[in-house]
């Protein structure tokens, strides 16, 4: 029986970093409509308020750590965050909320922590979830929806749930419903996590999607789904899968995009491999190319539109939303380059042997490919093969020093502390670092962080898994957080972060997120890579339009090879 449900409001909450607009909500809300759904999306990420909480509460914890131990500060600190989130709207007693949030700076950043400092974040919770009790509220009253869709996330977790129960406190008629990458982590299917979920939420989640939700959102609401459960999965409707010629452009009509420094462009769903510290495979299935007309198509479409709508210049840049650049971006640098295209976009490399090849690195910077994020993860070719990321440290080599000569942005992302490595491994990670130091436009390093289930090796380590926080602070937190009681512990790896970040430092490598540390990292670019690409304040300049990939400079590829050239 179809549901009595039209008017659909669709939202995701702060933290989510303001750089590409919500987009698979933008999807899901294009495909309703066509199929005769009312659906809003409102944009709480970009709010002043929600950006200053941020700000304000990462300002008060780094006054509290010691400038030796703040590598990679947010990154770290969102665990942090996410959890002290939680805590703050289910805690009973204070003083062991206090001990609690203690017990978490320890594990992220191993130093003790005045009450006072605690007192002070716990006020900055305390403004936050006022200010969007108050915002969710009105836009319940204003709208008046049927249905309440979340996409979540684990570090939106908290926030979802706190307005999913004030929403069926107020609101008692609204459905309530949720999805999102949560499912793919932190909370898979099958997990003591997502039991938990399912027992916390019973009261004030009617229904929970997992996987590509427009098929079963859809089916829900037409009342072609099981009524009597509660959880939806691709299993419900046969493995099916949006046919991606079926796939609408994205409607960005409620959001505020000049928050936002980047429009989306799609080729692809999920992805072709299989690396030991990731599920994407397992949370989307099988891996889908769209027709790379129809993306060109998408992103040209969705940047005429920006432009008609007098938003300032910025939005020639896209984030490519595929897991992975590798397995499309020859047709689409063919694509854009034929139709004379300058859009430039910015996605996610797996290093492989193609980019080894100096010709198709400028080839692809013909095409607009702005900066390429390399999970090249370590130095160390042991570390890389327990990984089972299958590529060499000559491979990352090549590939990083070609993407620079080209002179496209090279971030690179690194896993300290996955189970297996060594001080010895971890040094030749430094030294990879030292010999590639011109190549790297941007160094991240984040912690190896073990999943319950759902890592293509969760099973191989499942013997040795421990909570991190203690089990009685269950009733705060409500999720449990695991790592792995083998070398390197964890403090262990964590204090190689700190030596990762400052031997990055020594060597004048960025890792920045601050528009003006992406502003002196831009200029460090430009100093140490020739034919570097624009600056992130040149494309932000009003009225400005940029063609340097179709100008008449001349690129000599015989500068990093013997022989030949290349025009650009």
């Amino acid at each position: 029986m179809t549901l009595n449900c039209k008017r659909i409001l669709l939202a995701i909450l702060p933290y989510w970093a303001p750089v590409l607009p919500p987009v698979g909500l933008a999807r899901l809300k294009s495909f309703l409509q066509h199929h005769g759904y009312e659906v809003k999306i409102i944009d709480f990420i970009v709010k002043n308020e929600a950006l200053e909480f941020y700000y304000d509460y990462f300002d008060v914890l780094k006054a509290c750590i010691p400038g030796e131990k703040r590598g990679n500060f947010k990154n770290i600190g969102h665990d942090v965050l996410r959890n002290h989130m939680m805590a703050h709207i289910h805690y009973q007693d204070e003083e062991e909320y206090i001990q609690l949030v203690k017990v978490l700076i320890y594990k992220s950043y191993y130093v003790q922590v005045e009450d006072a400092y605690i007192r002070q974040l716990n006020e900055i919770l305390t403004r936050y979830y006022k200010i969007l009790e108050e915002y969710f509220l009105f836009e319940l009253e204003f709208e008046e929806p049927d249905v309440v869709g979340l996409t979540v996330y684990k570090d939106t977790v908290a926030p979802s749930l706190f307005v999913l129960k004030l929403t069926r406190e107020k609101y008692p008629h609204i459905k309530t419903v949720i999805g999102g990458g949560i499912f793919a982590d932190s909370h898979i299917k099958g997990s003591p996590n997502y039991e938990r979920l399912l027992e916390v939420t019973a009261g004030f989640v009617d229904k929970i999607i997992i996987g590509e939700g427009e098929l079963l959102f859809l089916k829900y609401l037409r009342g072609e789904l099981p009524a009597f459960q509660r959880v939806y999965t691709r299993e419900d409707i046969d493995g099916e899968v949006l046919d991606l010629k079926d796939a609408r452009p994205p409607d960005f009509s409620d959001l505020n995009i000049r928050k936002y420094s980047h429009l989306p462009g799609t080729a692809s769903f999920s992805c072709p491999y299989n690396c030991s510290f990731c599920n994407e495979r397992q949370f989307r299935g099988k891996y889908r190319k769209r027709d790379i007309k129809d993306t060109v198509d998408e992103m040209v479409e969705l940047y005429n539109a920006v432009e008609l709508n007098n938003v300032n210049s910025g939005h020639q840049l896209f984030f490519m939303t595929d897991s992975l650049l590798n397995p499309i971006i020859d047709d689409l640098a063919h694509e854009l380059i034929k139709r004379k295209v300058s859009l430039y976009y910015d996605g996610y490399y797996k290093v492989d042997q193609a980019a080894a090849d100096a010709n198709k690195t400028f080839s692809w910077r013909k095409s607009g490919l702005y900066r390429v994020r390399l999970g090249v993860e370590s130095g160390s070719r042991k570390v890389l093969n327990l990984m089972r990321k299958g590529i060499t440290v000559e491979q990352i080599r090549s590939a990083v020093s070609n993407f620079a000569l080209a002179g496209i942005k090279t971030t690179t992302y690194w896993v300290i502390g996955h189970p297996g490595e060594t001080e010895a491994d971890f040094q030749q990670t430094l030294d990879l670092v030292t010999q590639l130091r011109n190549c790297i436009y941007q160094a991240e390093c984040n912690p190896f962080l073990y999943h319950y289930m759902g890592q293509n090796s969760s099973d191989e380590w499942k013997e040795r898994r421990k909570r991190l926080y203690p089990e009685k602070a269950r009733d705060m937190l409500i999720f449990d957080s695991w790592t792995l009681d083998m070398e390197p512990v964890r403090e262990v790896a964590y204090q190689r972060m700190h030596r990762f970040e400052k031997h990055c430092r020594s060597l004048g490598i960025p890792n920045p997120y601050s528009f003006k540390e992406i502003f002196d990292a831009d200029g460090r670019w430009k100093k140490v890579q020739k034919f570097a690409v624009p600056s992130l304040n040149e494309f932000n300049e009003e009225g400005k339009f940029i063609r340097d990939n179709f100008n008449n400079r001349i690129f000599v590829k015989k500068e990093c090879q013997e022989e030949g050239d290349f025009d650009l």
